[in-house]
């Protein structure tokens, strides 16, 4: 590649309406990202300080909740200083740096996604043996490559980037995406799309995986009470994680590559959005209110302090 390419400044595009109430999209998606650091840090210490919590399901959703917080740590401190000072624009390297954390976020939370479906699947359709199949290595096997699979095929795409000779320099996002860097190329970009299309394929092969989990699990539950009791309280809000992620990656990837300039902006920027703002702020929310474990430790943690502060009041 071109050492012009790397010294290059690439622009990004700002929301439209930013200009006149930049400071009310400041505020807004400032308390956004403070409730997603608040929410995600709640549940991943209240999961690693009760050790009752200490099961393959609490501890797949603290692997969930801390991609949450490294795949918006990518996105909302460089859009809100954008927002605030009004400079839409990116080295090539932070574009890049971007790319990796944001494009890890994606495929990490697929993976977690398709693990904690398979925990499930074990859960219910064979609970005997639960304990068995999960055990502490297994757990940590699980984790471990869901993290490999998304650093081999982030590193795998970035370098077929960078060997890319840039002829552009404008980006029609408010962040920087990979294919939307392989679009600025004047050369060929046939390997990246043979690549981009594998990934997309060992994505469909999760969600055909998790479909069929799913499957299995719905089959078992319709035979069992029990069972059925188990689906709707830690199986529900899986299913509503997933299918939020997965509209939101969907909208996106077809948006980025078949996507129309005719499109109202307003839809345009929700779409580039959706998936940064709704999963790693939703995911703690559906956990939280609907795991019965979670929930209770989590208010019994809020109570302390105060249970703490009537006891000394009452001792002076």
């Amino acid at each position: 590649m071109d050492n012009i390419s790397f010294n290059m400044m690439i622009t990004l595009s700002s929301l439209r309406e930013s200009k006149g109430n930049k400071y009310t999209y400041f505020f807004f998606f400032s308390f956004v990202y403070i409730l997603i650091i608040l929410f995600n840090l709640t549940l991943i210490v209240t999961i690693i300080l009760e050790r009752a919590l200490h099961e393959p399901m609490y501890i797949f959703l603290c692997n969930l909740c801390f991609n949450g917080l490294y795949g918006t740590a990518g996105f909302y401190p460089k859009f809100l200083s954008d927002l605030v000072y009004g400079i839409h624009h990116i080295s090539y390297n932070g574009c890049i740096l971007q790319i990796f954390v944001i494009y890890g976020y994606v495929m990490c939370e697929f993976a977690t996604l398709m693990i904690m479906a398979y925990d499930r699947f074990v859960a219910i359709c064979k609970p005997l043996n639960y304990h068995t199949i999960m055990t502490s290595q297994t757990i940590g096997k699980l984790i471990l490559s869901s993290w490999l699979f998304t650093l081999i095929t982030v590193i795998t795409a970035i370098m077929l980037t960078i060997r890319l000779e840039l002829c552009r320099s404008h980006i029609d996002k408010s962040y920087c995406d990979n294919w939307s860097v392989v679009k600025l190329s004047c050369v060929s970009t046939t390997v990246n799309n043979v690549f981009g299309y594998f990934l997309i394929l060992s994505l469909i092969a999760h969600a055909v995986f998790i479909v069929f989990s799913y499957m299995k699990l719905i089959n078992a539950c319709i035979k069992s009470k029990e069972s059925k009791k188990i689906f709707m309280k830690t199986c529900l809000p899986h299913l509503l994680s997933l299918i939020n992620f997965t509209i939101a990656i969907l909208f996106d990837t077809l948006f980025s590559r078949y996507g129309s300039k005719d499109f109202p902006q307003s839809l345009r920027d929700f779409l580039q959005l959706e998936f940064l703002i709704v999963p790693p702020l939703l995911n703690p929310i559906i956990y939280g209110l609907k795991l019965t474990e979670i929930r209770k430790r989590v208010f019994r943690k809020c109570k302390e302090p105060k249970m703490k502060d009537s006891y000394h009041t009452r001792k002076r």
